[in-house]
């Protein structure tokens, strides 16, 4: 798609990763960004910079996806749409219904209201949660879905209906299943925070980090602003009706995790290790190899240098998150 003077809506473009797809999307020649956001996960202050360029602003009416008539409206502005409202998996855990309501039930909204007005291109935010435990490695998209969760399942009914809509209307889309994201925005608060950041939080509070049993768990680190970047490639790119991979394509134990907090924070602490708790996943790294080929995505960010700019960005916010 040829993105040049045409305006793209970003729903959940207040989020950790849709405030930093709409920063990237400020890069290229688009005439309107509009970001379409309820602010139940989303912040004013993560959209605060991008607010000030004349081309973006939010949807002034509402940013429910479950209030049809009013994303239609969004819809109908925009020639280009990027999809990423959706619950966490530890909010699709406690409270499935909801995650039926928002994930599923919300996703088809976005779908119908992108037949109905023609859309040239949609991008859908998938999960690499669809996969479950890695049987193989690295995880090519052909991987089955071993799934367990309510989150996977929810993603997993969002492929297949971006599928039915391509096969039924024809429409144009690319979905992007993403290993796990990090870095600046990300939630602090509350608790569906990532494991980086209740890392970050015990060492700044002189507590030693707690790792779960071993701290073998092994997954895909890739960095928040890499993830956008694959956003608008997927966006601009010819190619569709598939799902990629968004990771590094290298494995990162939680053990390493930790000793490299520990290290770039300059902390003398402990790991502290305790029995294994819930755990979702133990062992899970994409192949990079369909993103670089159809999109021309490859990650950037290597991962300590990543780490770095989070707790950077966290050093900025402790006023925010009572640490001070």
């Amino acid at each position: 798609m040829d993105i040049k003077g045409k305006n793209i809506l970003v729903i959940g473009g207040a989020g950790f990763i849709g405030s930093h797809v709409v920063d990237e999307l400020l890069k290229e020649d688009v005439k309107n960004i509009i970001i379409f956001d309820n602010f139940c996960r989303g912040t004013r202050e993560n959209i605060e910079e991008a607010l000030k360029d004349k081309r973006v602003r939010v949807f002034e009416i509402g940013g429910d996806i479950q209030q049809t008539d009013i994303l239609d409206l969004a819809v109908k502005e925009s020639q280009g749409v990027i999809h990423l409202a959706a619950l966490w998996l530890l909010q699709c855990y406690e409270f499935p219904r909801s995650a039926f309501d928002v994930n599923i039930r919300g996703t088809f909204n976005v779908l119908e209201s992108c037949r109905n007005n023609k859309i040239e291109r949609l991008v859908y935010s998938s999960s690499a949660s669809v996969y479950g435990d890695a049987v193989e490695l690295p995880m090519t998209e052909e991987h089955p879905f071993n799934n367990r969760t309510f989150y996977g399942a929810t993603k997993i009914a969002g492929e297949a209906m971006c599928r039915a809509f391509n096969e039924r209307y024809g429409l144009p889309y690319a979905g992007l299943r993403y290993m796990n994201v990090y870095g600046p925005r990300q939630d602090y608060k509350g608790t569906y925070i990532a494991v980086i950041m209740k890392i970050l939080d015990r060492i700044d509070s002189g507590l030693s980090p707690i790792v779960y049993g071993d701290g073998s768990q092994s997954y895909d680190f890739i960095f928040v602003s890499d993830v956008a970047q694959a956003n608008v490639k997927a966006l601009k790119s010819d190619a569709s009706d598939k799902f990629y991979n968004v990771g590094s394509g290298i494995s990162t134990s939680i053990k390493e995790i930790c000793e490299m907090l520990l290290e770039l924070t300059g902390s003398k602490l402990i790991i502290q290790y305790e029995p294994a708790g819930l755990t979702f996943v133990t062992n899970r790294i994409g192949s990079t190899e369909a993103a670089e080929k159809d999109l021309g995505f490859k990650y950037k960010t290597e991962l300590k240098e990543g780490l770095l700019k989070l707790i950077e960005w966290r050093k900025n916010h402790k006023f925010n998150r009572g640490l001070n």
